[in-house]
Parts: structure tokens; C-alpha cells; sequence
């Protein structure tokens, strides 16, 4: 309730049955009074007093039963009897009480007040059967003359009047109270605005026939035209969704627009008109037909009950903005992913072939860098305009930044279909931009499955396409799944490793070629698991770069080789360098000098024995900040090495710009010098290259002497590999550095 508690709105609708004409029938309808004798001079006498008389504003009706029997039978079929006028004695003494008895409590008669007669002077039922059936009064029937008859039925008419305004409120009450939490938990606008319809027809015991409109335009100018129809049904049913204007009972538009008018409810002859208002301007207007006039007591209910209303207005405004940020995109005004997926649960449970289709625009972050975020947002809205509209009967949505979902009957979601809608340009900025897109593509099968699920496999689909080709487009396969999870997993367990410290450096000399003395050594990461098992360091790093994880990793790398570095130079009398590899997710991240830094001030090195690998692609991902974040390194006196060279596509001249020191030659280089088709030309320009770039330079993956020997061939100054030693813990790496250094004295 929102104006009025329970029991206040009973106070003033008992209140409004006065003395003189508080009722809640038509005051045309008479009392229903049922005379229960079988002495048919009482019913005549009964008639002769009762005949033109009014109680309390209304005509006194007379029933007759002559019989138990037939009493009972006249109370089961006919309604709103208000009074029982009933001999005690008839077929035996208990016949009347007998009676009383079967009215309340097998009839359930609780309203109904009884008065009991008797012609026996000195007999009287006892004062318990009085009290527990309810009996209001009792009287001998010579008492009962015309006055004491009248005052008599005035008093218990009077009674049953309040108790039926009482239980009318009640009843009422419980109706306000249901059809507001209905209300309240409508889904949507529409189903709100109808639910009224509905929940007044109840409340009042009239005909649904009615409509609701709301304002849905602000013109002033004419009211029929800033209003619609959203909810009608019985004899309105056709005016659904229509303007106000359209209606074609013109009695019932002008009702409705002299509500809007005075904002307040009308009470017509023949129609109920209320006028709710709602937050922000949108207010409702409903209108009922009203096929008879109500009484005081339902009006105050009507006004309880449109109070009410206008909270639940309000609520059901706030409940469907929330839905609406909870189902709609922000930007496009589109469906977003949780809509998404409720709607694949719809076409799931209606068991129709369909597919979806994960929609990602190619290079989209590049394209938003040529023309703009503002321009870039424009181009995310006339794709989802040109979806919806070429795939109608599809289900559009956007999923995140530049992907789309779409999910329809797969006949019309192939992938020519959906790639050929991006074949004619965009107009944006009045300039033509030609986009591509790489499709992700699930087929709902039969078995049970949440739409998330199925969006998780189309987002699978998509992640492989993009790895394959940009463009391209891809079906999930069972294949796809077992890869992804074994990549979960393998990330899962990674990142237990890392807080576990199960992972731990390994390093591997680096030597002169002339004469195997060592130079430095190369940090390398590896993870044994708790079964003792090791992982390839191929089959871990590339998930750690991609998950970023590799940034923390990467910080605890510089610091335990640094560290390492420095306990080597204090246990053995080379001079050597620590090689630190750096990914391209760390040497791009903003705080990776700050963590350089930061690492050289806790570990005490000097920078000049760093050397930090980076491959070709580092190098050649954003020239001018490369080139600026690589001369800030050589600047703290760092070195930087050009891991795996010859494998990717350097510019020379970019190459010689750079603050490199060396470069280190790829080992599948190396492997073409042995056997009879050894071929040096590549390693050979490699070293020439270096030289006249003053650059050192390094080969990597020397296993055999025949490579080895090649190399001094070729005047490479340094190499690593097998045929010098594998990568080594601490412990061996010691070991092997006295072995050297009793060798070399």
C-alpha cells in the first residue's frame, strides 16, 4: 500500500456505511430476507408487515421455506440473502438450531445474520448455541408486531451491510495488494500497461474491454498524435499499437484525451478513465468500460488502487531502463552479449536449426587510428545497421569492441552470405571505407547446451580463423575445444607454478670460437611439475606472452639472472655477461624500464655486463618507439643482441640505425654446415654483415665440430650450443666454469 494502511482504509470505508444509506449493492437491489416456518400464517403475517417497507434506503424482498429441507436448499441456490428469520421448532425441537448449524457450517454462510423465532412462550435455545453459531437475535413471534419486526431487521441488515463493506475492503484490499506485485513483476512496458487492464476488470467484477496508452512523442500540438495504444483487449483489441488519433470510437479518443487534459480520473457513465503518472513524462492513461455504476466502496478502493498503480509506474519505468542497460549495448543501442545468449537459449529451446556467427572486423583498431574513435564509432553503427537489415530474420547483437553476434536459421547465416554483406564500401565522413571480417561459426546441435556455451565454441571458431587467416572464417570443431582447454589448463597450471616456485633458470655458456673460452651465458626459464615432468619452454612462453603473465614472469627472469650474474663473477675468474631474453609483451610495456631499473638497483650488476635478446619482430613493431626505448637501454650502458636473425624480414637500414651490439645467428642456420651439402653462404653474409655494422656476432645451436669448424672458417667471433653444454642449473654451471678454467690455465 502506498497512501493508506490496511486498517485505516477499512476505518473509512466502514465509515461510509452510515445509518441512513451505507450499502454496497445498487439501491435499487432490495434485501433478500428468508422466512423459515411451517405455520404459513407467520409468512403471511411476515409479508403484511415487511409489504412497502424500506430499510435503510432499500425495499425488503421475502423468501419462504416451510421445511428444513427446503430452507437449505433455497440458501444453496439463491444469492445475497441477508437475514434468516428462523423457527426454532418445526419437524422436532433442534429442527431450527439443526439448521443453524448447516448454514454455517457446511453452507459456510458467515455474512449471513439469523434471527430466531419461536411460538413457545418460555422456550429458548441455550445461551452456548446462541454465542457459537452466531444467532443474532431472538424473539417469540407475538413480540414480533410490525415496529419490533422492523427495528429488529434494521439492526441485523445494518450488521450484515458492515460486515459486507468489511469483507468487500478486505477482499479488495488482497486484489490492490496481488495485482501490484503482478504489476510489479511484469516483463516489460506492454505487459504492464495490459496487466491494468486485466488487474481493474478483477478488481471491479467488470469486462476486460479496455486500453491503455502513453505518451510517446511531445506534441503538444495535438494530443492524439503524442500518444499510442499499447495495451487493448476484449472489444479494443484491434486498436494495439495504434496513435490515439486512429481509434475509431470517437466517444471513447475524447474520453481519453479530456483525461490527459485535466491529468486526473474521470468516472463516466458508462467508462472508468484514470490518468497515472510517471517519471520523465511517462505517464499512462487507461480506460475501462463500465457496464454499471459503482459503489462508495469501490471507489475509494478504484482510488487505492490507482495510487498504487502510480508507484508501480515508476518501479516498472526504473525495472525496464535497468533492462535495457542490462540487454542493450550503450554505444549502438543494440542487443549485447547477455542478450545474446538468452536469445540462442530461445532458438535452443524451439529446437530450429541455427547457427551463430561471431562477426569480427579486421584490423579495426588500425582502421580507428586512420579515421578517428568518433568516425570508428559511426562505422561499428552502420555495420550493425546493414546486418539487421540484410539478415532480418536473424538476431543481431554486439558481443564486444568490433565483434557482432549473429544467431538464425543456418540456411541464412552461410558464410558467403555474411561475408558478402562487407563487399560494398561503408560511407563514413562522406569517404568510402571497405572493410573485411573473419568469421567464427558454431552449428547448435541437438544436445543440451547454454547459450553461453555456444557462444564460448563460436568464440573458439573465431580465435582459430584469426590465427589462419584474416577474412577467412571457421566451423568449431571438438578439436578446437580439447586444444583450448589443454591451453587453460597449461595456463592454470602455469601460473601455480610461478606462485609455487616450481619454475627456475637454467643458463647456457656462450664461448670464443677460436678457443672455448667462455664469454657469457644466456638465461633460460623452464617448469618441472610436481610429478617431475618438464615442460618445453615452446610449449609455455608463447601462452605466457599471450596471457600476459609473461610481464611478471619476465620482472622475476631479470632479477634471478642478475642475481645469478652476480654470484658468478664473485666464484669464477671469467669476465662474463648475463643474456636476458625480452618478449615483445614486455619490451612494449610502459613500466619495462622502470622495472630494468628497478631490478639493476636491487641485484647491484653493473649494466655493461646485460645483455638483453630481443628477435627481429621486436625490433620491427613501432620503428620510432623501438628505436627510442633501445637507445634509453644502451644509454644505462645495457647491451642489446638481435635473437634468431635471418629468420624474419629486418630492413638493413633500419638495422643500422638501431642501438644494436650484436646479432645472433638463427641455429637453423647453423645445421646447413656439415655433411657434403654444407652451405655457408648465409652464416657467411651474416658475419660479414655484423663486421661491417661493427656488430658482434654470435651463432647459436653448434653441436658438431664439422659446425664449429665452419665457423672459425667464416671468422664468427662467438657461439652456444651442445657441443660446449647444454643449458646448465647453478651447481653444474660452476662445475663446468672450473673445468674451463683448469683447461684454459
Amino acid at each position: 500500500m502506498s497512501e493508506h494502511s490496511e486498517d485505516e482504509l477499512l476505518t473509512f470505508l466502514e465509515d461510509d456505511v452510515d445509518s441512513q444509506t451505507g450499502h454496497l449493492s445498487n439501491k435499487s437491489d432490495p434485501w433478500r430476507v428468508l422466512s423459515v416456518d411451517d405455520d404459513e400464517d407467520v409468512h403471511v403475517t411476515t409479508q403484511l408487515a415487511l409489504d412497502r417497507v424500506e430499510i435503510l434506503g432499500k425495499p425488503v424482498e421475502l423468501l419462504k421455506a416451510y421445511t428444513a429441507e427446503e430452507a437449505l436448499d433455497v440458501l444453496g441456490k439463491e444469492k445475497g440473502i441477508a437475514v434468516v428469520l428462523l423457527d426454532v421448532v418445526m419437524e422436532d425441537d433442534h429442527a431450527g438450531l439443526d439448521i443453524v448449524d448447516k448454514i454455517r457450517n457446511e453452507l459456510g454462510l458467515v455474512d449471513l445474520r439469523i434471527v430466531l423465532r419461536t411460538g413457545q412462550p418460555g422456550y429458548a435455545p441455550e445461551l452456548e448455541a446462541i454465542r457459537d453459531y452466531d444467532i443474532n437475535d431472538y424473539r417469540n413471534k407475538s413480540e414480533l408486531t410490525h415496529t419490533k419486526l422492523y427495528t429488529t431487521l434494521t439492526s441485523v441488515i445494518r450488521s450484515y451491510s458492515q460486515i459486507r463493506a468489511l469483507e468487500a475492503s478486505r477482499k479488495g484490499l488482497e486484489l490492490i495488494t496481488q495485482s501490484s506485485g503482478k504489476l510489479i513483476n511484469s516483463k516489460g512496458f506492454d505487459e504492464f500497461s495490459l496487466g491494468i487492464i486485466k488487474q481493474l476488470s478483477e478488481l471491479l467484477g467488470l469486462s476486460d474491454d479496455g486500453i491503455v496508452c502513453t505518451r510517446t512523442s511531445s506534441d503538444d500540438a495535438d494530443i492524439g498524435m503524442g500518444y499510442t495504444i499499447v495495451a487493448a483487449s476484449g472489444r479494443y483489441r484491434s486498436a494495439i499499437n495504434k496513435p490515439l488519433n486512429e481509434l475509431q470510437q470517437p466517444t471513447v479518443m475524447q474520453a481519453l484525451k479530456n483525461c490527459i487534459e485535466q491529468q486526473q480520473n474521470l468516472l463516466l457513465d458508462n467508462a472508468i478513465v484514470l490518468y497515472f503518472s510517471g517519471q520523465s513524462g511517462n505517464d499512462l492513461v487507461a480506460f475501462l468500460d463500465q457496464t454499471r455504476k459503482l459503489d462508495d466502496t469501490e471507489k475509494r478502493l478504484l482510488d487505492v488502487f490507482c495510487s498504487n498503480i502510480s508507484v508501480c509506474l515508476n518501479n516498472v519505468l526504473m525495472l525496464s531502463k535497468l533492462h535495457h542497460y542490462a540487454y542493450f549495448d550503450s554505444l549502438l543501442d543494440i542487443p549485447n552479449r547477455l542478450a545474446f545468449v538468452n536469445r540462442i537459449d530461445e532458438y535452443k529451446s524451439k529446437g530450429i536449426d541455427a547457427s551463430v556467427v561471431l562477426v569480427d572486423v579486421d584490423q579495426f583498431s588500425a582502421i580507428n587510428d586512420t579515421i578517428g574513435i568518433t568516425n570508428g564509432d559511426f562505422l561499428l553503427g552502420a555495420v550493425a545497421l546493414r546486418l539487421g537489415e540484410v539478415l532480418d530474420d536473424s538476431f543481431v547483437a554486439r558481443i564486444s569492441g568490433d565483434v557482432f553476434g549473429l544467431v538464425g536459421e543456418r540456411e541464412a547465416l552461410t558464410p558467403d552470405t555474411v561475408r558478402g554483406i562487407f563487399y560494398s564500401p561503408f560511407s563514413i565522413a562522406d569517404q568510402e571505407q571497405l572493410i573485411s571480417v573473419t568469421l567464427g561459426m558454431y552449428d547448435l546441435d541437438e544436445k543440451v547446451e547454454s547459450g553461453q556455451e555456444a557462444l564460448k565454441k563460436a568464440n573458439i571458431a573465431l580465435k582459430k580463423a584469426k590465427e589462419s587467416l584474416r577474412g577467412s572464417h571457421c566451423y568449431f570443431t571438438r578439436a578446437m575445444e580439447m586444444e583450448t582447454e589443454t591451453r587453460v589448463r597449461l595456463l592454470h597450471n602455469l601460473r601455480k607454478a610461478f606462485d609455487h616456485d616450481r619454475l627456475f633458470m637454467v643458463y647456457q655458456p656462450q664461448v670464443t670460437v677460436p678457443d672455448g673460452r667462455p664469454v657469457g651465458v644466456e638465461a633460460l626459464l623452464r617448469w618441472r611439475t610436481e610429478k617431475g615432468e618438464m615442460v618445453p619452454p615452446d610449449r609455455f612462453i608463447p601462452l605466457a606472452e599471450s596471457s600476459g603473465l609473461i610481464i611478471h614472469l619476465g620482472e622475476w627472469v631479470l632479477r634471478t639472472a642478475m642475481l645469478q650474474l652476480q654470484r658468478l663473477q664473485s666464484q669464477t675468474s671469467f669476465k662474463l655477461r648475463m643474456g636476458i631474453n625480452v618478449s615483445m609483451a614486455q619490451f612494449r610495456h610502459p613500466e619495462f624500464l622502470n622495472v630494468l631499473d628497478r631490478a639493476i638497483a636491487e641485484t647491484g650488476v653493473d649494466p655493461h655486463d646485460i645483455e638483453l635478446e630481443v628477435t627481429e619482430s621486436v625490433a620491427m613493431i613501432d620503428r620510432v618507439a623501438v628505436s627510442k626505448t633501445l637507445s634509453s637501454i644502451a644509454k644505462r650502458g645495457i647491451k642489446i643482441a638481435i635473437d634468431d636473425f635471418g629468420t624474419g624480414f629486418s630492413s638493413l637500414s633500419y638495422l643500422e640505425r638501431l642501438e644494436v651490439h650484436r646479432l645472433k645467428i638463427d641455429k637453423s642456420f647453423i645445421d646447413k654446415l656439415q655433411g657434403d651439402s654444407a652451405d655457408p653462404r648465409l652464416p657467411e653474409m651474416i658475419v660479414n654483415l655484423a663486421k661491417d655494422l661493427d656488430l658482434d656476432v654470435i651463432a647459436e645451436g653448434v653441436e658438431t665440430e664439422e659446425q664449429a669448424a665452419w665457423l672459425k672458417r667464416i671468422n664468427c667471433d662467438e657461439a652456444q650450443g651442445y657441443l660446449y653444454a647444454r643449458p646448465l642449473e647453478e651447481t653444474w654451471l660452476l662445475e663446468w666454469l672450473r673445468e674451463q678454467e683448469q683447461r684454459l690455465a
